[in-house]
């Protein structure tokens, strides 16, 4: 692969996802906040996969999903990430490489399992996560590769990823090595409750490293404690390359600099399982950025890779987002 060009390398959590549909009662039962993400032990993942109704097995993780995506719309991604070398690490790297992504992070010998992550999918199409990082913490600066990383246009960080102490090393190791081989970086806030647990050294992290921020609505509030999105728009307006913020059906927002650009949401006939929203309207994103394309047609193909996935069960696109978006806009 030496010499191979690569559109993005995402870095993230090597995750299995385990899907099954749920009602309210069941996540009351449960004790589980509706629409967080919340981070659980090895003890309290058998409890609950116990728990569960019928479930779907996927390769999953937020960086991974949206490397996943960037393939299926036709670039060449690229992960890093750390599974254990049990029957799920074993399932995770199969599913990554078959999508046409480079994944060659050696796997643990030792230690923690393969991470996974229970979502439940209530009727309202909500999806409530709760994530055994397992082996996935133990990524660290070790594990990176750099000449990987200075081949990619784009180095994209997965902010769940930054609760681990490696990892936060790893992730400014690797920012350094992309902006010194003249290469942009971006970073996914991931999810309020993330926001909430590192606001200080997340605003640190985007200010001296980050030139492309992805967050949705609650994510960039709370990240400047701010009174509104408006305010929050201004507040990140100085901070960072380009700022992308989701709105779900009310589209997105994006700015650079003076530049502000508000992008409609795809129009969807149902929405079934809103997992990997976020992830799919990055790799959009994140396609046409590296294909040169505007930041409202960026937008745009974001858009449309994101209203895909919310129409199925599950955090990957069931079709190729090349041909949705080349029917939609009329070219990639």
């Amino acid at each position: 692969m030496t010499g191979q060009a690569i559109d993005v390398v995402g870095i993230g959590n090597a995750i299995v996802d385990v899907l099954s549909q749920a009602d309210d009662a069941f996540l009351e039962a449960q004790g589980l906040p509706k629409g967080a993400m919340t981070l659980i032990d090895a003890a309290r993942a058998e409890e609950l996969y116990s728990a569960m109704g019928a479930g779907v097995e996927m390769s999953g993780g937020s960086a991974a999903n949206t490397m996943a995506g960037l393939a299926s719309l036709g670039g060449q991604g690229a992960f890093i990430g750390k599974v254990r070398n049990d029957q799920l690490g074993g399932i995770f790297r199969h599913d990554i490489r078959t999508n046409g992504l480079i994944f060659d992070t050696p796997a643990a010998t030792d230690g923690l399992p393969t991470a996974r992550c229970l979502i439940f999918v209530t009727p309202d199409a909500q999806r409530t996560m709760n994530t055994f990082l397992g082996a996935s913490v133990a990524l660290g600066p070790e594990d990176l590769d750099a000449e990987l990383i200075a081949r990619a246009k784009i180095t994209y960080l997965e902010g769940y990823l930054w609760d681990a102490p490696a990892a936060k090393a790893a992730f400014v190791q690797a920012a350094k090595i992309a902006h010194e081989a003249g290469r942009r970086v971006a970073l996914s806030l991931s999810d309020p409750f993330c926001v909430e647990r590192h606001r200080e050294s997340f605003l640190d992290l985007v200010e001296a490293h980050v030139d492309i921020l992805f967050a949705n609505e609650v994510e960039i509030c709370s990240l400047y404690k701010a009174a509104d999105f408006d305010d929050a728009l201004q507040h990140v307006r100085g901070h960072c390359e380009v700022a992308v913020l989701t709105r779900s059906e009310h589209g997105a927002v994006i700015c650079s600099g003076e530049e502000i650009h508000v992008v409609d949401a795809e129009a969807v006939a149902r929405v079934v399982d809103t997992t990997g929203a976020g992830d799919l309207y990055a790799a959009g994103f994140l396609f046409g950025y590296t294909r040169g394309k505007n930041l409202h047609d960026c937008g745009r193909i974001g858009a449309i890779a994101a209203a895909e996935v919310i129409s199925h069960f599950g955090a990957r696109p069931e079709v190729a987002l090349a041909a949705l978006v080349d029917k939609h806009l009329g070219h990639t």
